[in-house]
């Protein structure tokens, strides 16, 4: 960073049942690499989840500022859905596997989000994580964490989350901040289809892939390629942004 204009803050939200600590392990090291300070609230409970982080997003810029937004997954929907509401207060976008836009109808990250309500509602969240035996280590682990830390609330959050519409491509054609775009191109929840339309109807944006794989051997894989993402989209179309993250 060689600029006088700071940047702004960045402030990423996580994906459906998931926590602070694991979309902060993400971002973290690329966005420190850039001078970019991140904050990364912790997710308000239950059916609160969405409404409560667009109500901490606009507390964030009012105390802020300006602030580059973004998340995984749903937490990529709701920061996209503050941006679109909010472009004056709004200086880029990063979004990490979106998993649709507008009506969720039969996704596959809204289908999993209700079969897990279903069984954490069913089962409790001891009997719903040692029905996941067969993901991977580094999954179960951010699972036992996360939904412990969401507790009674967990099945109501992920139903909020299955059921809320994302974007539409129409409102994110209109929105004109520099994106980028991260997805996993051997995630079938989070489909690269999906990540790629979001690039493509974005006017100012760029895509980064890694994979699955990648993410589980290096959280930092996940945001290295969409934080690079969004560094090619600061350069595209109407050339770098004055002042803010110049390099």
């Amino acid at each position: 960073m060689t600029s006088a204009i700071p940047a702004p803050a960045a402030v990423l939200l996580p994906g459906t049942g998931s926590d602070e600590v694991f979309v902060r392990a993400v971002f973290a090291g690329p966005l420190r690499a850039l001078g970019v300070p991140l904050l990364t609230p912790a997710p308000p409970p239950g059916a609160t989840l969405a409404d409560g982080y667009l109500a901490v997003l606009d507390a964030l810029a009012d105390e802020h500022g300006e602030l580059l937004v973004g998340g995984i997954s749903f937490g990529a929907h709701l920061a996209a859905e503050w941006a679109v509401r909010n472009p004056g207060r709004c200086g880029g976008l990063l979004a990490a596997l979106p998993a649709w836009n507008g009506d969720p109808g039969p996704a596959p990250a809204s289908l999993a989000a209700t079969l897990s309500a279903d069984l954490v509602a069913r089962s409790g969240v001891d009997g719903a994580l040692a029905q996941t035996a067969g993901s991977p280590d580094w999954l179960r682990a951010e699972l036992d964490r996360a939904w412990r830390r969401h507790g009674d609330g967990l099945a109501a959050s992920l139903r909020v989350a299955a059921a809320r519409p994302a974007p539409s491509l129409a409102e994110l054609a209109a929105l004109k901040v520099p994106a980028g775009v991260g997805t996993c191109t051997d995630d079938p929840i989070h489909p690269t289809k999906v990540a790629s339309e979001w690039a493509a109807t974005l006017p100012r944006a760029a895509l980064g892939a890694t994979t699955l794989a990648a993410l589980g051997a290096d959280r930092e894989s996940l945001g290295r390629a969409t934080v690079l993402a969004f560094l090619r989209a600061l350069e595209s179309r109407e050339g770098p942004l004055p002042g803010a993250y110049g390099r």
